[in-house]
């Protein structure tokens, strides 16, 4: 894309933004490569380019080999810990405190938008900060094992039965947080302009969720380094970093007249 095209794409982009009633964000691992976190699925550097993720990261393998699944993730967990939010993260926030999106939902579990200070996040893929025994089922506050366990290697270990913690991200084969991903399917439904950051959409059902909106008449705008099968159906598709692209957005959407901005509401 030149920068001619980029320009003229960031403008009609900011202009859907600020005409859309609900604004509503799907992103992937593609927001937090600038942060220094490796994604799953790029062509060079994937994750699963170098892993199989039914040996590594499946419940199965968990249950049978827990061990090889903590030796594995133990590597990302210390990069996620040290990370920082980077400026998609930041834009995404401030979009939400300037009332310009309502919500995100995100295949991450980095906890970054939640540390750039977006509020309302809904993690299908779950996140780090708690774990569950796998015995008794407690579920526990985990950051204080997750740091130690990042630090030294030291597995989690439920402090009421003795037995290991997993940490409440899905694995494949796990089923997803039915509440969360019921919420999440009925804020993109009611979204008139859904922005898709950083995901392949290669994995269900964060794929599907934005499907009824679109066949209801809702826009899409695609910002991603390579191609998704939505790329057909979206108003404007941004094949470059989030990183970059989000910011500009941002800049553009709020450089309108203070009245067109909006509170948004919670219901």
């Amino acid at each position: 894309m030149t920068h001619p095209q980029l320009a003229d794409c960031i403008e009609k982009s900011a202009a859907v933004f600020r005409s859309a009633r609900r604004v509503v964000a799907l992103t992937g691992a593609g927001v937090s490569t600038r942060s220094g976190i490796p994604d799953f699925r790029s062509r060079d550097s994937g994750l699963w380019k170098k892993y199989d993720p039914m040996t590594v990261a499946s419940l199965a393998s968990f249950r049978y080999h827990p061990k090889d699944f903590f030796k594995w993730v133990r590597p990302l967990v210390k990069t996620m810990i040290d990370a920082e939010p980077n400026p998609a993260h930041t834009a995404f926030a401030k979009l939400e405190q300037a009332g310009f999106l309502h919500g995100i939902i995100t295949q991450n579990i980095d906890d970054l938008h939640r540390k750039a200070g977006s509020k309302r996040i809904y993690e299908i893929h779950g996140h780090l900060r708690e774990a569950t025994c796998t015995s008794c089922y407690q579920k526990r506050n985990a950051k204080s094992l997750i740091e130690a366990f990042a630090r030294t290697g030291a597995l989690p270990y439920c402090d009421l039965c003795g037995s290991l913690l997993k940490p409440d991200i899905i694995l494949f084969g796990e089923q997803l947080p039915t509440i969360i991903v019921s919420e999440a399917q009925a804020l993109i439904d009611d979204a008139d302009l859904i922005v898709v950051a950083g995901s392949s959409m290669e994995v269900m059902p964060a794929a599907s969720m934005p499907i009824p909106a679109l066949n209801a008449g809702a826009k899409l705008i695609i910002i991603n380094n390579e191609p998704t099968y939505l790329d057909i159906r979206a108003d404007f598709v941004i094949r470059d970093d989030v990183a970059d692209v989000l910011p500009m957005i941002l800049q553009e959407v709020l450089r309108e007249p203070k009245e067109t901005k909006r509170l948004v509401s919670n219901q």
